[in-house]
């Protein structure tokens, strides 16, 4: 599948970043723990250079377990603080203040060599929309601080929220880059819901999807599809029939509601309802 979406205001977006990184100490960059490496704007990597960073491997509690280490000892090696994350759960905000400590380390020694006492560490929220930027912040805020949504662009413009007097946080809008050079990071990116789903065709992202499934973890379709104990699931047009039957997915005739079947598919996924499931692999 070919995929690109880059409204309008994703250009405004990166201009309003470009000129409030002057003064950002830090970036939060939140990836989706399931794709870590498609879920990265190469923009974000050039607005960070020489400011700290930490990446954060949001929506972990859909990701692989062991993937989950696996990614985090990754970015670790690169030099970048790391941990995941469910961005909804308070439990894990503290591990968060551990990692904005550490990488805003530098900049706390720098202020003190020039005198400067009590200036609060300023980090950019930044990603791709539908990554859990704004929930991340009400999270911590322990309020709605920031607009959130199921879907991609909830977030218009940049807004600060001071969550005390160390730390104060720039929520942005999720940002995507103007081409994908690798479609099957498009693909990654439609999967879990970072684009608007009215310009991508459904049918063929389900197809995609279901094949994927099929080729590297067909168990949990099995589990969720086939519990009559029928026969195995082995190709997508048997994963389709399978969820006609489970999910009596009719037309008002009677037929097959193979349309609604797919939504099915797709929705299963990113609810999380097919198990911890990772797309990508740790690079070697």
């Amino acid at each position: 599948m070919k995929i690109q979406w880059y409204p309008g205001h994703m250009t405004k977006a990166i201009r309003n970043m470009q000129e409030d990184i002057r003064v950002i100490d830090l970036i939060i960059e939140m990836v989706d723990a399931r794709a870590p490496m498609a879920t990265r704007n190469p923009d974000v990597d050039k607005l960070g250079q020489n400011k700290g960073r930490i990446i954060i491997l949001n929506k972990a509690d859909m990701a692989d377990e062991r993937s989950n280490k696996l990614w985090k000892d990754y970015f670790n090696s690169l030099g970048c603080e790391c941990m995941y994350m469910d961005s909804r759960k308070k439990a894990d905000m503290r591990e968060l203040m551990a990692c904005i400590d550490r990488a805003s380390a530098e900049k706390r020694e720098r202020d003190r060599a020039r005198g400067i006492v009590g200036r609060p560490v300023r980090a950019m929220v930044a990603g791709i929309p539908n990554v859990g930027k704004s929930t991340l912040i009400n999270t911590i805020a322990g309020k709605s601080a920031a607009k959130t949504g199921n879907k991609p662009g909830v977030t218009k413009g940049n807004q600060w929220i001071r969550l005390n007097k160390q730390i104060e946080l720039l929520d942005t809008p999720g940002i995507l880059w103007p081409k994908f050079e690798d479609e099957h990071v498009g693909e990654m990116i439609a999967y879990i819901g970072s684009v608007n789903d009215l310009i991508v065709n459904i049918s063929e992202l389900a197809e995609c999807l279901g094949k994927w499934l099929l080729a590297n973890v067909p168990v949990p379709l099995n589990d969720s599809y086939n519990k009559d104990g029928a026969e195995d699931i082995s190709d997508y047009r048997s994963l389709m029939d399978a969820i006609v039957k489970s999910r009596g997915c009719l037309k008002p005739g009677g037929g097959a509601d193979y349309d609604k079947a797919e939504n099915i598919l797709i929705n299963d996924f990113r609810s999380g309802r097919l198990g911890r499931i990772t797309l990508e692999k740790v690079p070697e």
